[in-house]
């Protein structure tokens, strides 16, 4: 069960990093660079691709960033940018291994044993280069300290590999509601698209997708994704504590395959809620979204995303 204690997947990791501020194009620019190491230990974990096993991923980050915001809590004007690279040494070209001939359909279905067994073996390394995009900006549309801001948000995510035949497991995005719960694997970056259940976006893309994961929970998880968003803030208090209403117009999608990507295919909503930051608790909040395009529920077929509850804590994803 969920709850079984000898069921279990534990992570274990270290990083370091480096920074640095630029003073061009401006001196709000900073390039940073970081190593990393995570394990993945796994036992009779039936909520994810690899059932039993251990995998390794040692990867490298460059990221450059720009902030150029007038408040954290509730910024009027500038911008958020970031572009980030993360890769892992690509294993597969020298490990001398056929991943083509490892563990297919077939062998799932008539070995399950061996299946598993091939597959620990085949993500003891993980290997993939991910590149992200990610910005907003903020315009006050007028001059009173308490008038309406416009924030805009543009994303973009892609994960790819060296070898088609051992696309990584790990490190995927998994789509949809608040980006703070569902069936998300915890090995997996979670990305919120109001008006449609956790995960149900990237769910929809392996449903419309031909590709064979090897699991059945590993449906919840894209290689690639997009969000946009424009908003629309006003400030109902302002200082230590502050609380702002929105409302929103949001879309964005999810694929399977970084070769099916299109920018222009996606799922929309629109809604409306409120953020309210305290000393000592963060940030908290609640949206009302209704999403306009359908989405797969399993059993349920295709429905529209229809009307949703959101609840913001700790931070917006």
């Amino acid at each position: 069960s969920y709850l079984d204690d000898s069921k279990y997947m534990n992570m274990f990791g270290l990083s370091v990093g480096w920074g640095k501020r630029l003073r061009w194009p401006d001196d709000y620019f900073q390039l940073s660079a970081t190593m990393a190491y995570q394990r993945y230990m796994m036992k009779d974990w039936q909520y994810f691709h690899i059932t039993n096993g251990n995998s390794n991923n040692i990867n490298f980050t460059v990221a450059l960033t720009r902030t150029s915001t007038d408040n954290p809590l509730f910024p009027r004007h500038g911008s958020e940018f970031s572009l980030a690279v993360t890769f892992t040494p690509p294993w597969s070209l020298f490990d001398g291994k056929d991943y083509q001939n490892l563990a297919t359909q077939q062998t799932y279905a008539s070995d399950y044993n061996r299946f598993q067994e091939e597959q620990a073996d085949k993500y003891k390394w993980i290997e993939y280069h991910k590149w992200k995009f990610k910005s907003r900006t903020f315009t006050a549309l007028s001059s009173a300290q308490k008038g309406f801001v416009l924030m805009t948000r543009v994303e973009f995510g892609l994960l790819g590999s060296y070898n088609k035949y051992k696309k990584s497991p790990f490190e995927t995005f998994y789509v949809g509601g608040d980006g703070m719960s569902g069936y998300s694997s915890y090995a997996e970056e979670t990305i919120g698209l109001r008006g449609y259940d956790n995960g149900s976006i990237s769910s929809t893309a392996n449903a419309v997708s031909s590709q064979w994961t090897g699991s059945r929970y590993s449906a919840y998880t894209a290689y690639a994704y997009d969000r946009f968003t424009l908003e629309l803030r006003y400030p109902f208090m302002l200082g230590n504590t502050t609380i702002y209403g929105l409302g929103f117009a949001e879309a964005g999608n999810a694929w399977s395959r970084v070769k099916d990507f299109n920018p222009f295919d996606m799922k929309r909503s629109a809604g409306f809620g409120v953020r309210i930051y305290l000393p000592m608790v963060g940030l908290m909040g609640i949206d009302w979204a209704y999403g306009f395009d359908s989405i797969y529920q399993g059993s349920s077929g295709w429905k529209k995303g229809g009307s949703q509850f959101h609840f913001v804590l700790g931070q917006e994803f």
